[in-house]
């Protein structure tokens, strides 16, 4: 049992580098193996490829083409969602809920993923404050669930 927890946990410090990106834990991939750059390049989400992978602290991330990894891998700081893929209202409420990528947003060049039409509406309705709510308790929430 205890190695079970190790191994767990192992897992979970990797999946939770700075900054934390919410990972399935039954297989490893980000935003659900959705390719994050196909948001930006054709303005809407995509499933990435198990050929077209990247790994980057135990996270891994799939991409649609070869061109979108390369996009990601020279700037992930652009193309990974905000708040590590999760909700931003939620995070401005102090918790963390994991956003759905079929759920999502961009808003200043940045992606954001949400658990629910009504939360993105919410997010929508005034952007720069959720944002800059969600921004001040990121650390503290963050921090709260390692």
């Amino acid at each position: 049992m205890a190695a079970v927890v190790a191994i767990f946990c192992a897992a979970t410090v990797r999946a939770a580098q700075d900054p934390r990106i919410e990972v399935d834990y039954r297989t490893g991939l980000a935003i659900g193996g959705f390719d994050p750059v196909a948001y930006f390049a054709v303005h809407a989400p995509r499933l990435g490829r198990p050929g077209f992978e990247f790994d980057r602290d135990g996270v891994v991330w799939r991409f649609e083409n070869p061109g979108n990894r390369a996009a990601f891998v020279a700037h992930p700081e652009v193309y990974r969602p905000q708040f590590g893929g999760y909700d931003p209202v939620a995070v401005g409420r102090g918790t963390l809920v994991p956003g759905h990528p079929l759920v999502w947003a961009i808003v200043s060049e940045r992606l954001y993923l949400f658990y629910s039409d009504e939360a993105r509406a919410s997010f929508l309705a005034d952007p720069g404050r959720v944002i800059a709510i969600a921004a001040r308790k990121w650390p503290q929430v963050e921090r709260a669930t390692r």
